[in-house]
Parts: C-alpha cells; structure tokens; sequence
C-alpha cells in the first residue's frame, strides 16, 4: 500500500473562488484533470512536509511564501479502487492564501490552471456548488484502466508528484505556440478528487463562519469591504453590506484596525475606507454565520 498526499489550494481570482487543477501527463488518468499532489517520500519526509513540497512544485511558491499560505490536513481517503494501479491512501490537505502565482505544471503534469470552482459539477456532493452546463465542465465521471501486475510505484525523487505517474510529453495547442496561455480545455476529474474538491469546498465554507481564516485570502492590510468579497465569494451569495460590518467589528479579535486609509475612495467618491488586519482570535464568538444558516437557527 503506498502513501500520497493531493492539495485542494484555493484563491481569489478577480473576485472569484479558484481552485488549483492539474494535467496528468501520464498513466493512469492520462489527460484528466487532477489535484495536485503526488507519493510521500518514505522515511525521509512528514505527512505536511511532501504536501507543502508538491504545492511549491506546482506553484512555485518559496520558502518565504509558502508561510503565507494556510496549509491543514482535510482528511484521508482509501476506498478500495480509487487508484487502479494498486492500494493507495491518500491524505488530502486544504490550502489558501492570497496572491497565488500562476499555475506551472510540474513532475508528470502536462499543465496547470486554476479554475474557478463555479465550472465545477462535483456531483451534488458540495453545498453551493454551481451546476455548470456545457462543454467547460468538470465532472467526477471515472475512466477505465488497464489493471495489469500493478507494480509498487518506484521511489519518487523532485520533480514527481500527481499520484505518481510517469511524465509523457503533450503536444502544444496553438494559443501556445504564440506563446500565450490559454484556457485550460477542463476534462473529468481523475481519481477520487471530485469528492476530495468538495470536501474541501465544505470545509472552507464552514471554517470562516467560526474562525478568522477568511483574513488568510487577504493582504496584509484590508478593508471591510475586501473581506466582504472573501465571504461572498466562498459562501456564493451576496451579503448585506452594512450588517456585515457590523458584525465584524462587533466580533472581539476579529480584526484590529491599522489607523491608516486606503490609498483611494470608493467607485461613488466619498471617505476613503479603513484599513485593518487580523485580530489575534482563533475563533469567531458570535460566530458569522451563513445566510441561509443564520435563518435556520432563528
């Protein structure tokens, strides 16, 4: 039985909730979309270590950006079958941080993209989810591979990492031989990573209600305003502006202000907004609870 880690890495992208989806350059699942993620590192690497070493490969984040970067275990997977080359456990991480550079395809990927996570169709497994119709979206359909002797996957060295598969060249489309990126042409999601994108997508939609790590997706310094986006973008619907600054600065070590403005006013003129950053609370109390959530328990 072999050992991997895969990485749910989220950012804002122009206001929209993204996640980071690789393409698996070689087999099993040649041509599909993936997590990034690939084999710990027996022996010689922890659990956290291999998936901070598979998100800076994909990325190409540094030692000094990757402490930007909220990195948490999300959970561990091992249904028979998930891998068709043999037994594999895999232990998912969450990841987000603002700013995330473009996406670089690394070890056996063929590209990388971050997508945004409304073209994802997860299978009515995540809560608030879009159901995206057409030819840009992302499915949990599986593919059928050939089973043959399923040799133990060989020790993987840097540079190796998406489940393990070996690197085959692709041909570049067009748009690359110009030289200019591309949309990504987004295909099923191999493995078990539909289920994997979804808890992930759970997890990061129920942490902000109690905990401040909507600031992570953030600068240093913010206004209310900007975290307002991080929570409508996460939770997918609107909020009303001005009780949801009230809620913030009723919440003790949410954020703490920085006495500074920002550099410029609002599209409709008036004050400039203020600037804060985070608080020194790990939790929320009262909590900001979504909007549908918040009804429920009135």
């Amino acid at each position: 039985m072999a050992v991997t880690v895969d990485i749910v890495a989220l950012t804002l992208r122009a206001g929209a909730l993204h996640v980071l989806l690789v393409e698996r350059g070689g087999r099993p699942f040649q041509g599909a979309w993936a997590l990034p993620g690939g084999f710990v590192r027996a022996g010689r690497e922890s659990l956290d270590a291999a998936a901070a070493r598979e998100l800076a490969e994909e990325t190409g984040l540094d030692a000094t950006q990757l402490e930007r970067v909220h990195l948490e275990q999300l959970g561990s997977y091992g249904d028979p079958g998930r891998d068709p080359r043999m037994p594999v456990v895999t232990v998912a991480y969450l990841a987000f941080a603002p700013d995330l550079p473009e996406a670089r395809g690394g070890g056996d990927a063929s590209s990388a993209a971050w997508v945004p996570v409304s073209a994802l169709d997860l299978g009515g497994r995540c809560e608030g989810c879009a159901e995206t119709q057409g030819p840009e979206r992302v499915t949990s359909q599986t593919f059928a591979e050939p089973d043959a002797a399923r040799p133990r996957p060989p020790e993987q060295g840097p540079g190796h990492g998406i489940d393990g598969g070996g690197s085959v060249p692709r041909p570049a489309d067009d748009t690359a031989a110009e030289g200019k990126p591309g949309p990504p042409t987004l295909r099923p999601l191999a493995f078990d990573h539909a289920r994997i994108v979804a808890d992930g997508l759970d997890r990061a939609r129920a942490k902000i209600e109690y905990t401040p790590l909507a600031t992570a997706f953030l600068a240093e310094e913010f206004t209310i305003v900007e975290l307002r986006g991080v929570y409508e973008s996460i939770w997918g619907s609107p909020l009303h502006a001005g009780n949801f600054h009230r809620k913030v600065l009723s919440v003790p070590g949410f954020v703490e202000s920085t006495g500074a403005t920002a550099a410029r006013g609002g599209a409709r003129g008036g004050p400039r907004a203020r600037l804060y950053r985070a608080g020194d609370a790990r939790l929320l109390h009262p909590a900001l609870l979504r909007p549908d959530r918040e009804e429920s328990v009135r």
